[in-house]
């Protein structure tokens, strides 16, 4: 007879942000993960499973929490997931570089009474700093197994499963040993006066609170039992209510003045961090041998003056490698290219295949998807470059560095956040929004992010500034996205200006960035492959599907008139549309029915701009230097020459975002008024913007 299947563990990974939680998530899960929607909210859910040792394991990634006092949508998701009946162990992965700082979401985890297991991550970054943690007198105060990990290194990751099947079910906490002998020991915050207790405290929790909290406790536990004698783990409910937690209040009513006479919140913070000081000041060893290099280096990287230029010039690095590496690679995808097009072409020939079909397959179809295909090299590049930056800690000083900035704007530290994100791609980054806490803060950095230049207009910077800048390419490239970090910065300051709401002052009071700073460290490789792997399937994804639609509708639209399939573009379906929205684009130096198709187009996926000039101007490999020879002659024949070049690049980056991000716009809002306002406030800025670009261009030169 077989054995029977061990059942499947649920395990929830829950920590601080930048804690290395995800890493070691990747670490367990690699690129096999499941990524959704929580049900109900848009917060993005990371779901993955592997077996070891005759066991199946569900690991969840949740949302970075400081806290189970839950105000952003992130940390209310994560709150209500540990505090379901799916988890069956909490993983709480802390910082062990930053113990201090991780510590109080542990013990709010730990007042759960569910099981609880501490994975001190980053130990390779204590041991370089001179310092030891004592892990086994560790748990000897938290009542909980406490593993030591690296998510970099790999180490300690078959243990920390072990230890999880092992704790599965146990919810009571490990033998406590405190040293707390008698009253004269609490802290001095503590009230002495009464210390008879139903129960010993300090031998059953690993967080003692001072006698008049306790008893407070112990009275509102009756209460919580005699009103519902089903609430799970009365203790942390009672804390809730004596922190005069909304939900839990309205949840669990309790009629009792007498306890609940004010908001006991901040005595119960105190005292939680009073408890983690005497927990460091046990079990970590050499706390102050050596300086931190991540202070040092801050010293720099966040200062006042010198943090914003430093943020711009490595933006500026990554740009010259991203077109320096990225154009010795893109030389070998164009030779792939140009022989798969002439063979294809060959082909057909030999096989006598009509030449409208010929024109389809090769005019439309691999020229507009082989088109896009030859940048991915930069595409690579780029995401490279983002994921070293997040992943070594300096992302996080990017947003402090802009809090500043973002508070003279009206908008929270963390906005900045999202725009960080939207370098990257927009959709995740308008996702990010849901972090704030306001919803004026999330409206408008959705309506402002969609300014930041994501990768996908990177193929139209790096086409147009080769073909009309030369040796300046790089900084025409780059200007752009300096450009669109301006214009987000002076919109942001216009609605703030116009704001005439009557809590406006109440509003900003609070809005500074409050966020955790990570120890620098080297970036793992294998989080930077998933990272980079998951961004380039998105992009091939999009070549396959988004685009080459868009390439074999273009090519119809250039191919079909009124009179049926012609040779004549200017009798096209596509001809006759742009020339219909020619006087629209006129005043801002793109009046070129061929350039207004290439822009339609470009609202479905902003690459599409690129692979519809090379389907327009009958380019087949429109990166090669052949290709790039044929469309600028092409480009010279209507009167398109660099200043036309610049303005183009301008509106690319400023107007309509594409369909995904507008698809995510009105999921994040539920509303169609919205994501309708922000794309004509998009086209808007666009041709503002372009219209000044183009008109001091033409009074310069």
């Amino acid at each position: 007879m077989a054995a029977e299947a061990a059942p499947c563990l649920s395990i929830g990974f829950v920590g601080n942000p930048n804690c290395g939680k995800t890493t070691l998530f990747n670490a367990y899960t690699g690129a096999n993960l499941k990524v959704a929607n929580w049900p109900g909210v848009t917060v993005e859910k990371k779901e993955g499973r592997f077996q070891s040792h005759d066991h199946e394991y569900r690991l969840v990634d949740l949302p970075g929490a400081y806290s189970l006092t839950s105000y952003t949508m992130e940390e209310q998701v994560t709150r209500q997931f540990i505090l379901s009946d799916e988890v069956d162990v909490i993983l709480d992965v802390a910082d062990a570089s930053a113990l201090e700082r991780n510590l109080y979401l542990t013990l709010q985890l730990i007042e759960l009474g569910k099981p609880v297991i501490l994975a001190l991550n980053m130990m390779d970054i204590v041991e370089k700093r001179g310092m030891e943690i004592d892990t086994h007198r560790l748990p000897e105060m938290l009542g909980i197994p406490v593993i030591p990990v690296s998510a970099r290194r790999k180490t300690g990751l078959d243990i920390l499963m072990h230890a999880a099947a092992h704790h599965k079910g146990k919810g009571e906490a490990m033998p406590l040993i405190h040293h707390h002998h008698s009253s004269e020991s609490l802290s001095p915050l503590q009230d002495t006066s009464s210390t008879r207790h139903r129960h010993q405290h300090h031998k059953e929790f690993a967080m003692v609170y001072s006698d008049a909290v306790e008893d407070k406790i112990d009275l509102l536990i009756e209460e919580l039992e005699k009103r519902y004698p089903q609430l799970p783990n009365p203790r942390w409910h009672a804390l809730k209510l004596l922190e005069n937690d909304p939900e839990i209040t309205k949840a669990y009513p309790v009629d009792r003045p007498d306890i609940l006479d004010r908001s006991y919140e901040a005595d119960i913070i105190n005292q939680k961090y009073d408890f983690i000081a005497e927990v460091i000041d046990e079990v970590l060893v050499n706390k102050e041998r050596k300086a931190a290099l991540t202070d040092k280096a801050d010293a720099l990287l966040t200062h006042q003056v010198w943090g914003l230029p430093i943020f711009l010039l490595i933006m500026a690095l990554v740009f010259f490698f991203t077109f320096t590496v990225g154009d010795w690679l893109k030389g070998y995808f164009q030779l792939g290219l140009d022989f798969f097009s002439g063979a294809v072409l060959s082909g057909l020939e030999f096989l006598q295949v009509a030449p409208p079909l010929v024109s389809l397959l090769v005019d439309g179809i691999i020229a507009g998807v082989g088109g896009i295909l030859t940048f991915l090299p930069n595409i690579v590049i780029l995401f490279l470059a983002l994921a070293f930056l997040e992943d070594s800690g300096y992302m996080a000083r990017v947003a402090y560095i802009m809090d500043g900035v973002m508070g003279k704007l009206g908008l929270s530290g963390r906005s900045f956040i999202p725009m960080v994100l939207g370098f990257g791609c927009t959709v995740p980054a308008i996702m990010a929004s849901r972090a704030l806490e306001s919803k004026r803060d999330r409206y408008k950095t959705m309506l402002i992010t969609p300014f930041m230049s994501c990768s996908a207009r990177l193929p139209i910077y790096v086409l147009f500034s080769q073909l009309f800048f030369s040796q300046y390419a790089m900084l025409a490239a780059y200007s752009m996205y300096l450009l669109g970090l301006v214009v987000a910065v002076l919109c942001a300051l216009v609605m703030h200006l116009l704001d005439r709401s009557p809590d406006k002052a109440e509003h900003l009071t609070g809005s500074a960035l409050l966020i955790e700073m990570p120890e620098y460290k080297a970036p793992s490789a294998h989080t930077i492959f998933i990272y980079v792997w998951e961004k380039v399937k998105d992009y091939l994804t999009k070549a396959g599907t988004t685009i080459f639609v868009a390439s074999i509708l273009m090519w119809f639209l250039l191919n079909f008139g009124p009179g049926g399939y012609t040779h004549d573009m200017s009798q096209t379906f596509g001809s006759l549309l742009g020339q219909g929205i020619v006087p629209f684009f006129a005043p801002i130096g793109l009046g070129f029915w061929q350039i207004v198709v290439a822009l339609i187009a470009g609202i479905s996926a902003k690459e599409v701009v690129v692979s519809s000039c090379a389907v327009l101007f009958s380019v087949s490999n429109v990166n090669a230097p052949a290709g790039m020879a044929a469309l600028s002659q092409a480009l010279g024949a209507i009167g398109f020459g660099p200043l036309n070049a610049y303005a183009l690049m301008t509106f690319s980056l400023l107007y309509v975002p594409c369909a995904a991000t507008l698809a995510t716009i009105r999921k994040e809002t539920d509303s169609w008024a919205w994501t309708g306002l922000t794309a004509l406030f998009q086209i808007a800025v666009a041709w503002g913007v372009t219209f000044l670009v183009y008109n001091i261009g033409m009074s310069i030169l």
